[in-house]
């Protein structure tokens, strides 16, 4: 069966769509899946790190899912059996909030208001319409990752859709089986003693009203700045004498109990008016942050910070009258500055809640907070950040509570959920602590105190809500944790994965020996219910570990739950008995951190419950990528974690092999932001189009790159470092792979069909063919090695480089350029042949080679390439990706061959380069190359390939120097001012002088080697780095020079009157076959064309060249007059000389 003919121009987007529906049409994916498992191959076992169905699709997404799709494709190709199960991320906040924007709601409280005066059927909505959204966008990014070409048991048909999660083929994070397998996992840690309740003074959300993990509020860190005093804090018994306190955040000032100094630093006592101060010494004077201010870290608008001096300049100026140590400080007593409200007088603490708990756990003694007011020891406090007194409020920051509980000071907590003081902060009570105005009152009180010393804008990295993006608060309140004691179980299996970058098991160890214990509830409603129930009573807990044991212990609400699935609010209405006590037992109302949803699939999704033996086929996971940043944190430690535990006493690691990669970037490297107008949706860059704004601010409409174009540019780039994506980046790989590939592939499909090639011809031997065959068929096993290599190792970056340059450099600015005319040539001979089932070998394999990273082109390539075959109907073939991946063949390598090939191909590049110094294109004829070898290699690439050197630079001849006659060209090495200039100074002239008499070839070879250059001077030696000095070649006059690795190359640059002509001639081929394409003429048409020019140069080379110019354009007759009427003409000027062209079709 004839090949189809291949347009140059080509629609890749609506091409990639045809695939899509051969694929639906064939069952493609379907047939592959049930082969393996028909022949039970070996498995190779990927777990899907859940994608979050939250939203459509970015380009950032589809960067990891590339990866994903990749390997399991190359893994199929190479014989394995997969599971091919594709994971969405549903519960937790991101969920919560985009559902709250879409209903507008503001608060916890509307939230639970949904439906008026019903709090449970509020909170039953509010979880409906979670999980309806989850629905919604795992539907449109199972469409879009359609698209991207992932191949997955996808759910497709609405039948699909209307099964619950657990019957469904992507895995669910909201699924039955995910949270049961979640509950297993918590009694494991129940039974260890592991799972405990406990105050802390975490960070707080108060939009979402939820605390913020350790984990997750690495996530959020953004450049602020606030508004930080300086606050004085008069000292009991010391009359005029005070602490001077310096803070970022005022609002905490009203929690105040403690004031801590580093006992080990010296303070001073300085005067500043009627008033005494205590401050660390190093404080008074130093430059605060001025690094960042100088590196431009910095917010726009604020000022740099004066030193603490300058302040108590500007406010009268200061003496100072003694010194001390911190450690003579520690006891004194004080007042603070908001004593007067009732919360400071409350004994134990505030509010009475915290107050039961600080006396029930014996935190503090039975005294009031402003009573308990005393300067501590504490010696991480620093001496030049603020005053080095630091305020303390236990309720109000996580390192203020730990060293409060040490010292036994009752805790204020001053905030509800939403961050609004409670009651009993007089005039604070009802203000959102977030609140500017807020802020404003607190100094207007302080400055009407008598108390406010200074104020300034501070700018530093505070931590945001992950989510929302809301400045967060630290509260003092009640979560459940899980003791990580047990830390050292998950290092030692880390030490059993292959991670990818290798600094990947450092970052993750290093998160492993600093984390806290993992705070595993959330205050919220969609999410894990987790499994914890409490006697309110006594206090007794119980951690439930499955379904069938809830059933078997409830003894209220189960026929209430009967039906729903773990989530809330109806699993809140089981009710169990305690045991011990005969009390009822009530479900904690918080859901889990959702990591945990992530980190149990190694289980969940492998039958761990239901099907050991399935399990443990196919755990631990071969291989897991996602995005390193965050993740250590997140997923790569919830997997290990979980991983350790589910499977102790012998902790094993879920997966093999981790891979990592960075992050997707706008093309000038900016991080995406709709806001800015820079971000990109997937459908746009697959198919609709998109439009950014540029630097300056203007739109600029992009028309769709493709997936595959897409897929090469996220597999081809370094997976540590930020990938820069736009159309920039696109354009260049279409430019200089895409089309270069397809153009080679057309050129082959177009030339076979016209001379009817058949593949079934019998074979030329590869040992009769061409050098040049010979050499493309060698190269191209070298290629088959490197992917196989690289391929296993997950590096399939260095595979992607090394193809780009094969199909670039070797295949078709060498191979196809070089070769034309064994295609153009009438005469079926075997010398055409042979060209023929090369190019047609190496496309083929290619195409396998290449299915992996670009699905869609090389289907649509092997489909007519098997079309030529005569394999099935046309476009109905086997798919590209039934086949098995290529291996190499040993005997088809010359390694000498190939190096003599790559030899001459630096030549030809060496050669190009002279032509350009010169400014002469290829197309002018010059008369001579000479070259001086470095080395054999280079030798032997002359000798044997000169008639292509000469072909390639369009030379008359090419002769190779011996260099005993004296070297080609000799180097001049001169300064190069721009490094050189500066460092050199006043001593630049005399340095010159010195330079020009030394001599170059021993500076040359010194330079090549890297060695510094030493030059003497009058004041001395100087001493010249590389790059401080520049190597010219010398070449007699009319010639130029050009050098690389010790080989040199000598061109006779000067044009005769014969080769002017000649050149002139080819300018002329030029415009003809122009002319040719714009009529459309098809590649084997023959034409009639006329010719004029009224200059006599260009005449005298259109006569002097007429069988030549007749060769290259398939001129059949010349016409010394005008074609007329459907005739294609063109008028145009070659270097300044008319030309008019006519030419029609035979």
């Amino acid at each position: 069966m004839a090949f189809d003919k291949v347009e140059t121009q080509v629609d890749f987007p609506a091409q990639e769509r045809a695939v899509l529906e051969y694929w639906q049409r064939t069952q493609a994916f379907e047939r592959l899946w049930e082969r393996q498992r028909e022949y039970n191959l070996p498995r190779w076992s990927f777990l899907d790190g859940p994608i979050t169905a939250n939203n459509p699709m970015g380009v950032h997404h589809a960067w990891g899912r590339t990866y994903k799709d990749v390997y399991q494709r190359y893994f199929a190709m190479t014989g394995h059996q997969l599971r091919y199960q594709n994971g969405f991320d549903c519960q937790g906040l991101w969920v919560e909030v985009e559902v709250e924007k879409e209903l507008k709601l503001k608060s916890k409280q509307d939230i639970e208001n949904l439906v008026p005066g019903d709090r449970f059927a509020s909170i039953d909505r509010f979880v409906s319409l979670c999980k309806q959204r989850v629905d919604r966008f795992a539907r449109i990014q199972t469409e879009q990752s359609i698209r991207l070409g992932m191949w997955m048991d996808w759910d497709r048909t609405d039948a699909d859709w209307a099964r619950p999660p657990d019957q469904r083929h992507s895995y669910f994070t909201m699924s039955e089986e995910n949270n049961y397998t979640i509950w297993s996992f918590l009694k494991k840690c129940h039974q260890r003693g592991l799972v405990y309740k406990a105050y802390d003074a975490m960070p707080w959300c108060p939009r979402c009203a939820v605390g913020i993990s350790q984990m997750e509020m690495h996530e959020g860190y953004q450049l602020v700045a606030h508004r930080a005093v300086f606050v004085r804090f008069p000292l009991r018994g010391r009359s005029n004498e005070n602490l001077l306190v310096w803070t970022t955040t005022p609002w905490t000032l009203s929690s105040n109990v403690g004031a801590a100094v580093n006992p080990n630093l010296t303070y001073l006592k300085l005067k500043h008016g009627d008033q005494f101060y205590y401050l660390a010494k190093g404080a008074l004077t130093a430059n605060r942050l001025e690094e960042d201010f100088k590196r431009g870290n910095w917010v726009d608008g604020v000022p740099k910070l004066k030193p603490l001096a300058q302040h108590l300049k500007e406010k009268g100026g200061y003496e100072i009258v003694g010194e001390l140590k911190g450690a003579e400080m520690i006891g004194w007593t004080y007042d603070g500055p908001w004593d007067e409200l009732p919360a400071q007088s409350a004994e134990f603490g505030y509010p009475a809640q915290i107050a039961r708990v600080v006396e029930q756990q014996g935190w503090a003694k039975k005294v009031s907070s402003k009573s308990a007011h005393r300067v501590i020891a504490w010696e991480a406090v620093g001496e030049t950040e603020g005053t080095g007194i630091v305020h303390i409020a236990p309720g109000c920051g996580k390192e203020d509570f730990e060293l409060g509980k040490h010292e036994g000071l009752p805790p204020i907590a001053p905030l509800d959920e939403e961050g609004t003081f409670l009651e009993g902060f007089g005039p604070l009570t009802g203000r959102s602590a977030v609140d500017p105005t807020t802020t404003d009152l607190i100094l207007e009180n302080l400055k009407a105190k008598g108390l406010l010393v200074a104020f300034e804008k501070y700018p530093h990295n505070y931590p945001h809500c992950w989510r929302c993006k809301t400045e967060l608060l630290f509260r003092l309140v009640d979560e459940w944790y899980i003791n990580m004691s047990w830390r050292d179980e998950i290092v030692r299996v880390c030490h059993d994965i292959t991670w990818i970058p290798e600094d990947g098991l450092k970052r993750e160890l290093d998160w492993l020996k600093n984390m806290g214990d993992w705070m595993i509830s959330k205050k919220r409603y969609w999410g894990l219910a987790l499994p914890i129930w409490v006697d309110e009573q006594t206090g007794d807990f119980e951690v439930i570990g499955s379904r069938k044991e809830l059933e078997e212990r409830a003894v209220e609400g189960w026929s209430d739950f009967a039906g729903h699935t773990p989530h809330r609010p109806w699993i809140d209405r089981i009710k169990i008995r305690n045991p011990k006590t005969g009390n009822l037992m009530s479900r904690i109302p918080d859901v889990g951190n959702p990591w945990l949803d992530a980190g149990i699939v190694p289980f969940s999704t492998m039958k761990y419950n239901s099907d050991p033996k399935y399990w443990e086929q196919w755990f631990p996971a071969d291989f897991i990528t996602e995005s390193f940043p965050g993740q250590f944190r997140n997923w790569f430690y919830a997997l290990l974690a979980m991983g350790a535990m589910m499977t102790w006493p012998k902790p094993r690691a879920p997966f093999k092999t981790l891979f990592g990669y960075a992050l997707v970037r706008d093309q000038h490297g900016e991080e995406m932001h709709k806001s800015l107008g820079n971000a990109i949706p997937f459908d746009g860059a697959a198919d609709t189009g998109y439009v950014i704004k540029g630097k300056d601010g203007k739109e600029q409409k992009c028309p769709p790159m493709s997936a595959d174009l897409m897929r090469w540019l996220y597999c081809r780039s370094n997976p540590t470092n930020n990938i820069n994506f736009g159309p920039g980046p696109a354009e260049e790989l279409r430019n200089k792979f895409t089309m270069k590939l397809w153009n080679t592939y057309a050129f082959f499909c177009n030339y076979a069909r016209l001379d009817g090639f058949k593949t079934t011809t019998p074979l030329v031997p590869v040992s009769q063919r061409p050098d040049i065959d010979r050499w493309i068929l060698s190269d191209l096993q070298l290629l088959i090695q490197t992917a196989r290599k690289e391929f296993e190792r997950y590096n399939v970056m260095a595979f992607c480089l090394k193809a780009e340059e094969f199909v670039d450099d070797k295949l078709s600015n060498w191979y196809v350029r070089r070769n034309r005319r064994r295609f153009w040539k009438s005469e079926q001979g075997q010398d055409k042949l042979a060209a023929y089932q090369t190019l047609y070998t190496v496309l083929d394999t290619l195409t396998k080679l290449f299915a992996p990273i670009i699905p869609f082109v090389t289907e649509t390539m092997h489909q007519n390439l098997a079309g030529g075959r005569g394999e099935g109907e046309k476009g109905e073939a086997e798919s590209v990706h039934h086949a098995p991946f290529p291996e190499a063949d040993p005997t088809l390598i010359d390694a000498d061959l190939s190096a003599d090939m790559e030899a001459l191909l630096r030549l030809v590049s060496l050669g190009s380069a002279a032509r350009n110094a010169v400014k002469i294109k290829v197309r002018q004829p010059l008369a001579e190359l000479k070259v001086q070898p470095a080395d054999e290699r280079d030798r032997s690439a002359v000798e044997r390939f000169a008639d292509q050197i000469v072909d390639e630079l369009n030379l008359k001849r090419v002769t190779l120097h011996n260099p005993n006659k004296g070297p080609l060209a000799r180097p001049l090495v001169k300064l190069n001012m721009k490094s050189a200039g500066p460092k050199l100074g006043a001593r630049l002239k005399e340095v010159q002088a010195a330079l020009a008499t030394a001599d170059m070839q021993t500076l040359a070879a010194k330079l090549k080697q890297g060695a510094p250059i030493e030059l003497q001077a009058s004041d001395g030696t100087v001493v010249l780095d590389a790059a401080d000095l520049q190597v010219a070649w010398q070449a007699p006059e009319g010639w130029v020079a050009i050098e690389d690795k010790g080989t040199i190359l000598l061109l006779d640059s000067r044009v005769t009157e014969d080769l002017k002509l000649e050149g002139l001639a080819r300018e002329v081929v030029r415009c003809v076959q122009n002319l040719r394409k714009d009529a459309d003429l098809q590649l084997e048409d023959r034409i009639v064309l006329h010719l004029h020019s009224a200059a006599a140069p260009l005449a005298s080379a259109i006569e002097r060249h007429r069988e030549y110019l007749a060769a290259e354009t398939l001129t059949a007759s010349w016409s010394s007059s005008p074609l007329g009427n459907g005739a294609a003409t063109l008028d145009i000027k070659i270097e300044g000389h008319p030309l008019h062209v006519e030419l029609r079709r035979v």
